[in-house]
């Protein structure tokens, strides 16, 4: 069954939201790499096929085909991630989780120990977009540029 386009049917939403992704992008100092690597995380928390088949591509650009495969599993792996990846990869499991995790005090401090206050906050703010973002594109089936 074909969804709605929803950056189509509510255009001025989509260009708010598209204007919190384009700061995180372009006007923050996180690392495009890690920025990749989060959404992709986040989006496969969610189960949202677009964002991860778009997120995949954007991070292969940057990291071995061997470790984004690993993403899923990174804290059995984590020779793979630096200090800073694994760090903001737990915090974006628990705010992607938040019902679950309420976003833990032990997360929180190991962001906190690796990320300046800003930085911290941008990533916040980058999982959570991300998590917007999921919640547009998994209910409305956006496609996905995978062909068989």
């Amino acid at each position: 069954m074909t969804r709605l386009n929803w950056a189509a049917v509510a255009p001025d939403g989509a260009k708010a939201l598209f204007g919190v992704h384009h700061y995180i992008t372009t006007r923050t100092g996180l690392p495009e790499e890690l920025v990749h690597l989060v959404f992709l995380r986040v989006s496969q928390i969610n189960g949202c096929a677009h964002c991860i088949d778009l997120h995949t591509r954007d991070l292969l650009k940057t990291m071995p085909v061997e470790i984004v495969a690993l993403l899923p599993v990174w804290r059995e792996v984590p020779h793979l991630f630096a200090d800073r990846y694994r760090a903001a990869l737990d915090w974006a499991e628990e705010v992607t989780n938040l019902s679950i995790t309420h976003a833990s005090d032990e997360a929180y401090a190991a962001a906190a120990a690796v990320f300046e206050e800003k930085d911290l906050v941008d990533l916040t703010i980058a999982i959570a977009a991300m998590n917007a973002f999921n919640r547009l594109g998994a209910p409305f089936r956006l496609p996905v540029a995978a062909k068989r």
